[in-house]
């Protein structure tokens, strides 16, 4: 079985850097920092989770990369899973109807994180025997 590839995308490279690391054990980390990035990641890798924060800086945000990548069919399966420091109802709200699977608010655990990825990965056709 091919080991699973989790893409990360935050603008911030110590966040960027401690999501990997807590997530390496899961499968292949590739990582972008910019949704311009995110996206020609995702097209090459084609990953099977995608890490993706919320506030990427200048350009597009995440909820915008979130809702490009749901509006192919092919890209139903890939698990999303947004990353933000705003947690008001609205707001998670505003990241379920871009596409999102899952909505961590920041701050928030390694565990937390590795435990809504294995759940992610674990939920993937292939990973389920």
């Amino acid at each position: 079985m091919p080991a699973n590839t989790i893409l990360v995308v935050d603008d911030q490279d110590e966040l960027r850097l401690l999501i990997s690391l807590s997530l390496q054990a899961l499968g292949r980390i590739v990582e972008a920092s910019n949704a311009e990035q995110a996206l020609a990641l995702f097209a090459t890798e084609r990953p099977d989770v995608v890490m993706l924060d919320i506030w990427l800086g200048p350009g597009e945000s995440g909820l915008d990369v979130c809702a490009r990548l749901r509006q192919d069919p092919a890209n139903a399966g890939v698990k999303i899973v947004l990353l933000s420091a705003c947690g008001q109802q609205s707001d998670v709200a505003a990241g379920m109807d871009a596409g999102a699977d899952l909505y961590i608010v920041k701050p928030f655990s390694p565990i937390e994180l590795i435990d809504a990825v294995s759940g992610l990965l674990a939920s993937l056709p292939e990973n389920t025997a």
